[in-house]
């Protein structure tokens, strides 16, 4: 049986490791046929020569990663682990920086490479596509990116909106004015924006119209100049209203296209305008397409277990 002997330098065991040694644990589960033992800050394992060097080769990947981020977690490690390894290299440097300084401190930035690249491709091209399931960060990486663009005075305004047709639900059936109506479907902006903008300029961005959110049928016969324009839950647009809003680009406009296709809430005879156009503008240059998948999923682990589990039999639908 061969031994490897890895030292960690410039780094901290207990950081690297994690809680409870749950990295190295991470780590065992990948590599079932190595025994691998963590002691102070070095990491013995034991097993066939081929898989040690290959042990060898990802450890450098999980390294790499931590120096550049000065963070390892079960997403980064899972998706090293099982990469090519050269995901991490095709996202740039700059990717990976600050884009907000929110609310209380909190630092915003892309905590994955399918991330970093949507934070890439939107600081390239004007209309950028982010596909990709519940959880990965679609949504917030987006805001971000948009709450950047207007600190920076690259945009006067944000424009968020999306379709009203949630999990078989109809606005008319619930109580209240228009507002009050949309508010419960615009939460996950609101959730946003409320982490990177104080509360008092979050209201006053709002009320001068700097920030609006307001349902699609707002944009109809519109033409949004100097704006950062998001539309999420894309995949429930129909092709009418994913034209109509495509053709709303001004001058000065950036647009952001969120959704995920196998979430979509239309009539079984509609087709997604999100899927057609997928279709339609793969190889239109300018326009650049994101897909995000299960190792992006940032929120409780088992969301990535549930995803994967339904990813089958959405498929065969």
């Amino acid at each position: 049986m061969n031994e490897l002997i890895i030292e960690l330098t410039d780094i901290s065991p207990r950081e690297f490791f994690g809680q409870n040694n749950e990295n190295i644990d991470l780590l065992k589960k990948h590599f079932p046929k190595l025994k691998i033992v963590a002691r102070g800050n070095k990491i013995k394992v034991y097993g066939d020569e081929d898989l040690l060097d290959e042990f060898d080769r990802r450890f450098d990947l999980l390294t790499a990663h931590y120096a550049k981020y000065n963070k390892l977690d079960e997403n980064s490690i899972e998706r090293l682990l099982a990469s090519n390894g050269q995901e991490d290299l095709q996202s740039s440097e700059i990717s990976g920086e600050v884009l907000v300084h929110g609310v209380s401190g909190r630092l915003i930035k892309a905590q994955t490479v399918n991330q970093r690249r949507l934070v890439d491709a939107a600081r390239i091209s004007d209309m950028v596509f982010a596909v990709g399931p519940a959880g990965t960060g679609k949504t917030y990486t987006g805001v971000a990116l948009a709450v950047k663009a207007l600190k920076e005075k690259q945009v006067k305004r944000i424009i968020l909106t999306r379709p009203a047709v949630e999990a078989g639900e109809n606005l008319g059936f619930l109580p209240g004015d228009l507002k009050e109506k949309l508010d419960p479907y615009m939460q996950p902006l609101y959730d946003a924006l409320r982490d990177m903008i104080a509360p008092e300029k979050l209201a006053l961005y709002i009320e001068n119209g700097t920030i609006q959110i307001a349902p699609m049928a707002f944009m109809r016969g519109r033409t949004l100049d100097n704006a950062f324009v998001i539309l999420d839950e894309a995949q429930n647009t129909t092709h009418a209203q994913m034209k109509m809003f495509l053709t709303r680009m001004g001058k000065n406009a950036k647009f952001l296209i969120n959704g995920d296709p196998g979430q979509i809430d239309l009539p079984r005879r509609l087709i997604s305008g999100l899927k057609e156009a997928l279709l339609v503008l793969q190889n239109v240059e300018g326009i650049e397409i994101i897909y995000l998948d299960d190792k992006d999923v940032i929120r409780h682990k088992l969301v990535k277990k549930v995803i994967e589990a339904y990813k089958g039999i959405e498929h065969n639908n």
